[in-house]
């Protein structure tokens, strides 16, 4: 039985304990300053107030001050599960315990950033910053595809994606956490399955967008919004493959579980979905989080937030085409400049 750290105890960290658990291996699950509630409460009896179910008695909790002990000799992989915004915050910690050497991590986290003045996937953040700190070689993996975390873990079927450059790392990960209910397809495509990862969260807002506008319709013949719903995830589609293939990842990545394989379970539920059907409404971003959603962290909101002002330069030089990214730009009217939605049909008949 080997040692697993798991750092961030929200709901994907810790249901990614599941799988580890029932392979076998001890899980210490480390929180962030913002999870000390749920390392009580899996401390006291094992039971994630927010997953709604009882941790496997192999997974143990831990305060984020503690990472440093955790991280023994016996363990022999990283999961990284804090939010997007928190992904320089874990690499920064897991740099300055002045290791000459980490064990592999694998990405649960997903977005994007432009810190250094060009998009750049979570993975190569991290690998730069660990860099920064004389760590270098440490195998980045990350997950992805369509995966419900309340699913994972009351143990439903879901099918996933690993990726790294190296299919014997893909490998090593996959025997690691391969069960009869979750499934693993090793994927080399680092670039296009980062980019469907992160980008899907900003998408599934735009999808929300239909049935908030439903909410603001008088009843008719029970007629719903399925249609501009489906014209917005094709768009979304076209959308993805475009900033794929921009980034030097495969197109057709888009057209598996990374890309509409994610994009669909996103926008069957949860906090992003749930906020652009606010959206729908025509409320400001701004009051829809303060007043409905303060306590949850929307993805796509927070991509929206850190790229819109990175990806200007990149539409004022014509490196990318405005006019063929018309959900995005919308997403990002919505969000980063507080505007309520308007929306323009005709832009999406393409």
């Amino acid at each position: 039985m080997s040692e697993v750290v798991i750092l961030g105890a929200g709901v994907m960290g810790s249901a990614m304990s599941m799988p580890l658990a029932d392979n076998g291996h001890r899980v210490r699950l480390v929180g962030t300053h913002r999870d000390s509630d749920i390392i009580e409460s899996v401390n006291r009896n094992h039971y994630h107030p927010r997953l709604k179910v009882h941790l496997p008695k192999t997974v143990t909790g831990h305060y984020h001050h503690q990472l440093d002990a955790m991280l023994t000799e016996d363990v022999q992989l990283i999961v990284i599960g804090v939010s997007s915004v928190g992904v320089v915050w874990a690499a920064e910690t897991l740099g300055k315990l002045r290791r000459a050497s980490l064990p592999p991590l694998l990405m649960i986290t997903k977005g994007l950033s432009v810190a250094t003045g060009e998009l750049e996937i979570l993975p190569h953040v991290m690998t730069r910053i660990l860099g920064e700190h004389n760590i270098h070689g440490t195998p980045v993996a990350a997950v992805a595809g369509p995966c419900i975390a309340g699913e994972l873990a009351a143990r439903r079927p879901s099918s996933v994606v690993f990726t790294h450059p190296d299919p014997g790392v893909l490998h090593w990960l996959a025997d690691q956490l391969r069960t009869e209910y979750y499934h693993i397809r090793p994927h080399t495509d680092v670039m296009g399955v980062e980019m469907c990862a992160a980008l899907k969260n900003l998408y599934a807002l735009a999808v929300g967008f239909a049935s908030g506008m439903l909410d603001n319709l008088p009843a008719e013949n029970e007629a719903k919004m399925h249609n501009p719903a489906a014209a917005m995830f094709g768009e979304a589609i076209l959308e993805m493959k475009y900033l794929v293939e921009f980034m030097g990842g495969d197109p057709a990545t888009v057209d598996g579980l990374p890309g509409s394989g994610d994009l669909y379970v996103t926008c069957q539920g949860g906090r992003n979905s749930r906020m652009g059907r606010l959206l729908g409404k025509g409320m400001p971003y701004s009051e829809a989080k303060a007043r409905h959603m303060p306590d949850d962290a929307i993805e796509g909101a927070e991509l929206a937030l850190a790229i819109a002002r990175g990806m200007q330069p990149l539409f004022a030089s014509g490196r990318l085409d405005a006019a063929r990214l018309p959900l995005m730009r919308k997403v990002f009217q919505t969000v980063v400049h507080d505007r309520p939605i308007e929306l323009d049909w005709a832009e999406f008949h393409r």
